[in-house]
């Protein structure tokens, strides 16, 4: 079982998160869930409607990049808030996501803060003894 640890020493204009898991599917997962717990209580969100997108990159921290990008800019144009996410990555760093969440309603759901973008600042991806890490950085 995967983990996500966030951290309060960042600029205020940034959220910062970390998320350790067994599997790399799992990592990016957690990654999508961390994204989505800075802008609302996922909790409070339920699985009513699915949206599925394949992004690829040329390293790890690009496929996370492309992925976190692709939910942030989903977020933003479908309206939706996401909360559970199917992630299949393949050869040649290709992933392919299926996410669960509802539309957005400011009189159901918290609004905790605007996620504007993933950042390439302090992004990594770390294959360990005990699985995978990540480091993220998202623009508030």
């Amino acid at each position: 079982m995967g983990a996500i640890t966030y951290s309060e020493k960042g600029a205020l204009a940034d959220y910062e998160f970390e998320v350790q898991a067994e599997s790399l599917e799992e990592l990016f997962a957690l990654c999508g869930k961390a994204t989505f717990e800075a802008m609302t209580d996922t909790s409070t969100v339920e699985a009513l409607k699915s949206v599925s997108f394949e992004v690829g990159g040329e390293t790890l921290e690009d496929l996370l990049f492309s992925y976190l990008a692709e939910l942030i800019y989903l977020k933003a144009v479908e309206r939706i808030f996401l909360k559970d996410f199917v992630v299949k990555i393949g050869n040649g760093y290709s992933l392919a996501c299926t996410a669960y969440g509802e539309q957005i309603s400011f009189d159901k759901h918290e609004i905790r803060t605007d996620v504007k973008a993933v950042t390439y600042h302090k992004l990594a991806v770390i294959k360990d003894d005990r699985g995978y890490s990540a480091h993220v950085i998202l623009d508030v």
